[in-house]
This record gives structure tokens, C-alpha cells and sequence, in this order.
């Protein structure tokens, strides 16, 4: 009967420290508080008018998983990069821009310096590799990526190869407003 007694006060002992309740007779000041339950909180809806740049000291730093030319992806944050325009995947030189991007980042921890959200809530960022080399800068120089002056100020300008925009016309097109130009291209492209 001691014995079935015991072994019952064992049980008991043992449920209370594996509860996080601590001990039966420890007073309830010592005892590990339960973990708050956390709640989902959705997402408020994005307001243009009420955009503000984010604070230049926020940096998100990891493997990146390049999306295309001139996006990338750390830490699930989908990261536009400063000052540069790339061509779109299905676009000419698209593929090729986004391989260039991945040899450049592959095998490397990219540092992302955030500077705001664009008007498409993308989050837009200085990246830079290892070796403290501007991810824009790198692919300015490599002629798969070219300065876009509106956002930049123009300091990738004097990177840019000397085919750069003639190659990248679609790119270029966007930056000077004759969507007209990017149209016909879809068009053709679909038919």
C-alpha cells in the first residue's frame, strides 16, 4: 500500500513539472507562468496615401532565392532592388538576367538594407554580398540590368555597358512612358 502511495505522489509530481506549474508545494511566484497563446493577426489593408519609407536601419540578412532579375527573396520577404530595372522573366534577356542574379547570390548570405515600400507594397532594399559589392551595382556592370534614374538618382548611370539599353529596349521603354511599346510586345507575344 506505501508503495502504490508513493509511486502515486510521484505521478502527481511529475505532472505538475511537466505542466510548467513547478512543484506542488513551490510557492506560485516561482512557478513558469504558461506560454501566452499567440493569435494570427491578418494583415490591415495597404494605404498609399499613408506609405512611409521604413526606417533606414532595418536589414534582413540570409540566403536568397532569386524570383527574377531584379527580385529576390530572404527570409520570405520578397525584396525589390534599389535603383535598377531588369527585364521580366518572359521578356528578351529575361531568363538571362535572372541566371545572372543566381550566379552572383548562389552560395552567398545577401545583406538587405530596406529602404521603403514601393507603390506595389514591395519592400525595396540595398543588397549587398558578402564581400560589401551592391547587388544592383553587380548587375548594372554585367549589362543584364540598367540604372532607373526615378528611383536611383541615376548613381548606376556611369555602370551601365555601353549596349545596355539598346539590348534591355522593353526595360527602357517602361522608364521613358511609352507603355505603347511594352503593349505591342505582350500583343505579339500572344499571338
Amino acid at each position: 500500500m506505501e508503495i502504490l502511495l508513493l509511486l502515486l505522489g510521484l505521478i502527481v509530481v511529475l505532472f505538475f513539472v511537466y505542466e510548467g506549474r513547478g512543484k506542488p508545494d513551490e510557492p506560485a511566484s516561482r512557478r513558469t507562468p504558461p506560454a501566452p497563446k499567440r493569435r494570427a493577426s491578418t494583415p490591415k489593408p495597404f494605404n498609399r496615401s499613408t506609405a512611409k519609407p521604413l526606417p533606414s536601419k532595418t536589414e534582413i540578412y540570409g540566403a536568397a532565392y532569386v524570383v527574377d532579375g531584379d527580385t529576390i527573396v530572404i527570409q520570405k520577404t520578397q525584396i525589390r532592388l534599389f535603383g535598377i530595372d531588369a527585364p521580366e522573366l518572359d521578356h528578351p534577356y529575361g531568363q538571362k538576367a535572372k541566371w545572372a542574379m543566381v550566379a552572383l547570390c548562389k552560395g552567398q548570405k545577401i545583406r538587405a538594407v530596406i529602404t521603403e515600400k514601393d507603390a506595389y507594397d514591395r519592400t525595396v532594399a540595398k543588397c549587398f554580398l558578402p564581400d560589401g559589392r551592391d547587388l544592383s551595382a553587380e548587375m548594372v556592370k554585367i549589362g543584364m540590368a540598367i540604372d532607373w534614374p526615378k528611383f536611383s538618382g541615376g548613381i548606376y548611370r556611369a555602370l551601365e555597358t555601353p549596349d545596355a539599353r539598346k539590348k534591355l529596349w522593353l526595360a527602357t521603354a517602361r522608364q521613358q512612358g511609352r507603355m505603347h511599346v511594352w503593349e505591342q510586345f505582350e500583343a505579339k507575344r500572344r499571338n
